[in-house]
């Protein structure tokens, strides 16, 4: 239903009315099949592999309160991509995403090692190095933009942004499509990797194994989100714990509900986008930041009183 009203919002006139009308069908279908067809395929798409890279992250790390963009994981991304602007920037969009996973999967290595460095992991210490450690990558990334005038052009990568997605300007997203599937087929292994390495390797599991296809799977995804169409924050953290309340830590049984959880609430953050200021759109990412950060407020503050 939401994927269906998401076809139909917008400035220009698509509706039932008009696709079947004689005078402006052929506009109507126009608009429909180059521009809200494909956004509404990226939503999709988006809002489940950041979904599922974040309930990855949080097996991996072993805490409910990390995904990419509280892990650094974004940020390098972001600054990859920033990389191939100044050093290639002819360079095909694939490759660029390429480049920015590489970058993502060093910053998400550096961030799980300075975790293992740490004696007493809190609830609430990990979210918060991560953060810092995202700041320091974004400090550099902005020093670089600016010192090389190319500040708005970052900021372009970092706020997430829909209107832009036309049909042959999304399809890297099903590349996150794919990795999410392959997600779901080692769904067992991620859930006994959350238990801790001494436990996997008992019964049998290559751990460091798991953890390089987890990090593979993330960066993959956070790459190919933040190239096609910049950073969604606090998506990953959101989902995964709303799906777990309901549902419990069985991955195998949650996974889907969170890839269907997270495509929906994109598609609810990005329609309000679209109507809160109409006919102006107000970007995805501002929609999401202010709600995410409430949201991770409350979770934070929830889980400390409950330790406390």
């Amino acid at each position: 239903m939401l994927a269906a009203t998401s076809l139909f919002v917008g400035v220009s006139n698509v509706s039932i009315g008009t696709l079947l009308s004689d005078d402006t069908s052929a506009h109507a279908a126009q608009v429909l099949i180059i521009s809200r067809v494909p956004r509404t395929l990226a939503l999709l798409l988006a809002g489940a592999g950041m979904a599922v890279a974040g309930v990855i992250m949080q097996m991996l790390a072993r805490n409910r309160f990390v995904e990419p963009s509280t892990a650094g994981t974004v940020e390098s991304a972001s600054l990859g991509i920033l990389a191939v602007m100044l050093l290639a920037p002819d360079m095909p969009v694939f490759a660029r995403m390429l480049v920015a996973s590489l970058f993502a999967l060093a910053g998400t290595s550096l961030f799980l090692a300075i975790l293992r460095r740490i004696p007493l992991r809190s609830v609430l210490v990990v979210p918060l190095v991560g953060i810092m450690l995202g700041g320091v990558i974004s400090a550099v990334a902005t020093f670089f933009a600016y010192r090389y005038d190319m500040l708005q052009s970052l900021n372009a990568w970092t706020t997430a942004d829909f209107s832009g997605v036309l049909r042959g300007r999304y399809e890297l997203l099903w590349i996150s499509f794919a990795l999410t599937l392959t997600a779901y087929v080692a769904a067992d292994r991620f859930t006994v990797a959350g238990m801790g390495e001494a436990f996997a390797t008992n019964i049998g599991l290559n751990h460091r194994r798991i953890v390089a296809l987890g990090l593979f799977i993330v960066s993959m995804v956070t790459a190919a989100v933040v190239v096609t169409v910049g950073m969604i924050p606090f998506l990953g953290l959101i989902v995964p714990n709303v799906v777990s309340l309901a549902m419990g830590d069985n991955l195998r049984r949650s996974l889907p509900w969170i890839a269907v959880v997270g495509a929906a609430f994109v598609l609810v953050c990005d329609i309000v986008g679209r109507l809160v200021l109409y006919p102006y759109e107000v970007p995805i990412g501002a929609v999401i930041g202010v709600v995410g950060s409430a949201l991770f407020l409350y979770l934070l503050l929830r889980k400390g009183a409950r330790v406390g």
